[in-house]
């Protein structure tokens, strides 16, 4: 994966400095060369929301203990697959509090900031940041999680504090080519548009298009786009997500399409050789309301490579369910084959398989994965 030096800018734009551990020492990709057939691979891993509600900080106030907060052992089952990836990206759902402030949830979150450092630590690059949610607290709130973020060293996507921040592309460099994100989001909980209106990236085909076109411009071999969009626990696409795919995909400056927002898992699909994941569910979350979908997740990886003609193409895309447990103590947990999550493992196995192959993924080359 990325690792960034230890005074790591949170933005980084291809054709500056080769990623660094914090010794800086240069750092190897997890993919070996031997299992890069092409010419150059990446594998990219997301996730779906980071949604932490009362009882998720709680936990941590239980995991830490006289230490304070430790997000640690909620995420810590996540390292493995994220140690296999290039570049992996979170999605940030909730504003993170600033110093000093008491964290607030549902329906204006202000989270725990020290969320970020336990990301970075269990091995994500950078989160994505605009959703619903992103200016619950205003100015600040989105000024404090663009900090934490910087501070735990996580490039970050979706959200800025300076107009010269929103031209700028979010690019994570890695042994294997660049790849840039783009995230935006379907509106915000205001019902107004952003204000100023570079805040917030909302989804309009168009500017992403450009976007794009300005990512590769700078330097990406790969772009990919995600969308927090789609309808709250409804696991069919709506028109809207399927036609923004779509068009997305049509364009030769992107290459993968992902999405977030309705806290329970959505198809994959294959468009014209090229996949979008339309809902990754939640990564964590504790909903006032318990419900198994609404703990239910996806990690998908995509592995591309680059072939002789200079051309990116995906090369493979693997997915994990997961679960989240819905009491003390709660964690994060792939529903592999013989896991032990919960007494629903084999309920939500099942369901989140039918769920992902609902467009044909399957016979289009989609598999689980198992690191």
């Amino acid at each position: 994966m990325v690792v960034p030096s230890s005074n790591a800018p949170a933005r980084s734009v291809a054709g500056t400095t080769t990623a660094v551990s914090p010794t800086g020492t240069p750092t190897a990709g997890p993919t070996p060369v031997s299992d890069c057939p092409q010419v150059r691979c990446v594998s990219l891993v997301v996730t779906g929301d980071v949604l932490l509600h009362e009882p998720l900080w709680a936990q941590a106030e239980r995991d830490g203990g006289a230490a304070g907060l430790d997000f640690g052992p909620l995420l810590s089952g996540q390292a493995p697959y994220l140690a296999e990836s290039d570049v992996a990206v979170c999605h940030l759902e909730t504003p993170l509090s600033a110093a000093g402030s008491d964290p607030k949830g549902y329906p204006n979150f202000s989270v725990p900031a020290q969320i970020a450092t336990a990301l970075a630590a269990v091995g994500y690059d950078g989160c994505s940041t605009a959703s619903n949610h992103t200016v619950d607290q205003g100015v600040g709130g989105v000024d404090a999680t663009l900090d934490a973020l910087d501070a735990a060293g996580l490039r970050h996507a979706g959200s800025y504090r300076t107009p010269e921040d929103a031209a700028t592309p979010t690019i994570f460099e890695s042994p294997g080519g660049a790849v840039a994100l783009i995230a935006a989001t379907y509106g915000l909980n205001t019902g107004s548009p952003p204000d100023p209106p570079w805040q917030v990236e909302i989804i309009d085909v168009p500017t992403i298009l450009e976007q794009a076109d300005v990512a590769r411009a700078a330097g990406a071999d790969l772009v990919v786009v995600a969308l927090h969009a789609g309808t709250e626990y409804r696991q069919e696409p709506t028109d809207v997500q399927r036609a923004t795919a779509r068009a997305l995909l049509e364009s030769p400056d992107i290459d993968f399409v992902y999405g977030h927002h309705a806290h329970v898992v959505q198809p994959l699909e294959s468009v014209g050789g090229k996949w979008v994941a339309y809902g990754l569910g939640n990564a964590v979350a504790a909903h006032g309301i318990v419900d198994l979908g609404n703990r239910e997740g996806l990690l998908v990886r995509v592995r591309f490579g680059q072939l002789a003609d200079g051309t990116w193409r995906t090369t493979d895309i693997g997915w994990v369910p997961s679960l989240v447990d819905d009491a003390v103590p709660y964690r994060w947990c792939a529903l592999q084959p013989g896991s032990s999550c919960s007494d629903d493992d084999a309920t939500s196995r099942d369901r989140i398989a039918s769920v992902v192959n609902a467009e044909g993924a399957v016979d289009a080359g989609a598999h689980l994965w198992t690191p």
